[in-house]
């Protein structure tokens, strides 16, 4: 458990706007993408656990609207968001 949160904390680090940043629209689609991910490995294993899913589905689509976000607010750190988590490929 530490090692994951300490991958978080890398993560997060680096598209923090400041020191104690931590609500940011950047920072919270990377903790989002990180849930995301470790919720999709879950699901490799428990095909069946669908009330999981639907929380899933609601993480993509509130990650979703922070992304539309900070594209329409600041696009050059939309694109470093883009580019960091790996995400639109």
């Amino acid at each position: 458990m530490a090692k994951a949160a300490a991958v978080a904390e890398i993560e997060v680090s680096t598209l923090r706007l400041h020191e104690k940043d931590t609500g940011s629209a950047d920072v919270q689609i990377a903790l989002l993408t990180k849930r995301i991910n470790e919720l999709t490995e879950h699901f490799k294993i428990n095909l069946k656990d669908h009330s999981s899913r639907r929380g899933l589905l609601k993480m993509v689509a509130q990650r979703r609207r922070l992304l539309d976000y900070l594209k329409k607010t600041a696009s050059d750190r939309y694109l470093a968001v883009l580019a960091k988590l790996g995400l639109r490929k």
